[in-house]
């Protein structure tokens, strides 16, 4: 019954987002920066939502887009990889402290020391091989627990815990000891926790660099960058995160679990690599970026900005939230999706 009564509010929602009839006027100059992705940045079209409190405030649809338009997201596939690695520490099958050596032996020495929480936040000291790829070539016809065994044969760049270096192949490993904790597949898992319950019809895991396989031919989904949704789909998830971990009345993963998902975990690690169009972001929590945090750690401005454009949002002080959806470069639109940002929280 959990699953129905989530599964159709998420209907309710998203039928919502789609609709023109939000509650709230954009801010003006927001549709003409948004045309300025299209015309100057080499966006087809670009959709941006916005809400509150579960609540679509509005959206913009500019250019050769719609609310049934799918899209990889590349890196802010990153936050639905989180989420679900978070579900299986909530029934204590993972931690984030316990080094991975004991549920994967192939790592061994210093390798075998890393914690999952080194490789949610990407200082386990495992570099990409081409960081101007993000480490994307992964073989899709293998399974998560063999892209490990590939990459455990790999010398570490870094002592585990000392740098920060973004984009290397640190979620394939944490995605094999989620399978091999649970039993089950990434993608089973990813439908019984998340998808299902939140009633994500147009979301799946591939390879951005093999768009044309089909998601039964993924056996080693990118848990980095693989993910391809709708804006809708990515509107609902965004609301559960902006919950707290919570959505229409139902938790998804724990209090705890989302608050470990956002601290900042990369305080006094050197910013060794950062992606392009990333390079004012300083601080990386598990599985987002933290914009801007507290004295304490907490993050106020969180984001998981893809590389192919889409940037999704959450302002923890203003409890505004949003998606940039779009297919682009990221290093050409990043300033005109900061700038339309900004007028968006300024808004009364």
């Amino acid at each position: 019954m959990r699953a129905i009564g989530l599964a159709f509010a998420a209907a309710v929602l998203t039928a919502g987002l789609a609709s023109s009839a939000c509650g709230a006027e954009p801010p003006p100059g927001l549709k003409a920066k948004l045309e300025d992705m299209v015309a100057h940045d080499g966006a087809p079209g670009v959709s941006a939502l916005v809400m509150k409190d579960g609540k679509l405030l509005y959206r913009l649809d500019v250019g050769d887009i719609d609310p049934k338009t799918q899209l990889p997201i590349a890196s802010a596939s990153k936050w639905m990889t989180a989420t679900l690695i978070m579900t299986v520490v909530d029934e204590g099958k993972l931690s984030l402290d316990e080094p991975i050596g004991k549920l994967l032996p192939e790592f061994t020495g210093e390798a075998g020391q890393i914690t999952l929480r080194q490789l949610m936040s990407f200082t386990a000291g495992q570099g990409a091989l081409q960081p101007e790829a993000f480490d994307l070539q992964q073989d899709p016809a293998i399974t998560l627990g063999e892209a490990a065994r590939q990459i455990a044969a790999r010398p570490l760049v870094d002592k585990p815990g000392a740098a920060f270096r973004y984009g290397g192949p640190s979620l394939q490993v944490a995605g094999a000891l989620v399978e091999q904790a649970t039993g089950k597949t990434w993608a089973t898992l990813f439908q019984e926790r998340i998808a299902g319950p939140l009633g994500l019809k147009d979301t799946w895991w591939g390879n951005p660099l093999r768009p044309a396989l089909k998601p039964a031919e993924v056996r080693n989904p990118n848990l980095q960058a693989g993910v391809y949704t709708t804006a809708d789909d990515y509107a609902v998830f965004l609301s559960m995160l902006a919950g707290g971990g919570a959505w229409q009345g139902h938790r998804i993963i724990s209090k705890a679990a989302f608050d470990q998902m956002e601290t900042r975990q990369t305080s006094g690690v050197p910013m060794i690599y950062k992606p392009p169009g990333a390079a004012d972001l300083d601080a990386y929590a598990l599985g987002n970026w933290c914009e801007t945090f507290d004295a304490n750690g907490r993050c106020r401005m969180i984001s998981s900005p893809g590389a192919f454009g889409t940037y999704p949002w959450i302002d923890r002080d203003r409890g505004v939230y949003g998606v940039f959806f779009l297919k682009s470069r990221l290093p050409l639109v990043a300033k005109d999706i900061a700038e339309a940002r900004r007028l968006i929280l300024a808004a009364p």
